[in-house]
């Protein structure tokens, strides 16, 4: 087989499993079988006589020769949907700014941002979705997403290894802030020693193969007590108000705090800081891009949290 010969469906395929990082998630969100990916992938693979696709334990990686297949699928995929929607009768250019986030991203910032822009720029139209950073990552290298929000922890290293970089921007860094029960002992003050962490039972979340616990005080001297494990941010919360236990936030998240909850700074030993991070392929952006870029930046500068910084 010719790689001239390979089907649209299976580079769309191919983009999938890039962007999931695994077989069964490209499966998942395409709607096909396993079975059937895994087909379609070692058809294209043969095609190119080589392999495009590093297995690993953890999932899949572009090999240098998929990175090739990677990136022309990808003008042709685009130009696929660009003629379908101007035989729809949609002019060029008109397509969406697909714009990728972290959750917690979604909380302020992201509707703070397409709300400006719905009264500054009413014709744009951004499609976007919630991800990890990981997964948005793969999602930009697969030409999937035209601009991702990413999370940063310390050391603060480059979101992947790729080549070339993304091109990152820094919209903010802010410490790393307790959220507490309005009737907690810990809520009576204006901030929490570190000291007082120790033996108390925290709500965390998944760390999305991260080496730490979302939702505990990094760098606890002793084994925390996970009293609920839960994915969703605001959920995580409402437990807080609750009375169930504590857990982390960024200083981001403390507008959409519900009632019952007291975002304070922790002080003693270093400030846990974290940054959002606005990514896109190395390439200059389309008008539409750049415009929604600036709409993030620009809402990322008004302040709506308070200084967790103790």
């Amino acid at each position: 087989m010719d790689f001239t010969d390979v089907s649209l469906t299976a580079l769309r395929v191919f983009r999938a499993v890039a962007e999931q990082g695994t077989f069964t998630a490209a499966a998942a969100s395409l709607g096909y079988t396993q079975s059937a990916v895994s087909r379609q992938i070692a058809a294209i693979e043969r095609a190119a006589g080589a392999e495009l696709l590093e297995r690993r334990r953890d999932g899949v990686r572009l090999t240098a020769a998929g990175r090739v297949v990677m990136r022309r699928a990808t003008v042709v995929l685009d130009e696929i949907e660009a003629t379908a929607r101007e035989l729809s009768g949609l002019p060029e250019g008109t397509g969406p700014v697909r714009l990728g986030w972290f959750p917690t991203a979604g909380a302020v910032l992201v509707p703070r941002a397409l709300a400006a822009l719905r009264r500054s720029d009413p014709g744009l139209v951004v499609v976007g979705r919630e991800g990890t950073t990981p997964a948005l990552v793969r999602a930009l290298r697969a030409g999937s997403l035209d601009l991702a929000l990413l999370a940063s922890a310390p050391p603060f290293r480059a979101p992947d290894t790729e080549s070339p970089p993304l091109a990152l921007r820094t919209l903010g860094e802010r410490a790393l802030c307790l959220a507490v029960p309005a009737a907690h002992p810990l809520a009576r003050g204006d901030f929490v020693d570190v000291d007082d962490l120790r033996g108390q039972r925290w709500i965390a979340g998944p760390s999305a193969g991260e080496d730490r616990l979302m939702g505990v005080w990094p760098g606890l001297d002793e084994r925390p007590e996970i009293v609920h494990t839960v994915r969703d941010w605001l959920a995580r919360l409402h437990l807080v108000a609750a009375g169930c236990g504590l857990t982390t936030v960024p200083a981001a998240l403390a507008a959409a705090a519900p009632p019952g909850v007291r975002i304070l700074p922790v002080r003693g030993g270093p400030q846990e800081q974290r940054r959002q991070l606005l990514a896109r392929l190395p390439h200059p952006p389309t008008p539409a891009v750049a415009r929604v870029a600036a709409a993030l930046r620009t809402a990322a500068l008004e302040p709506d949290a308070p200084d967790c910084a103790a």
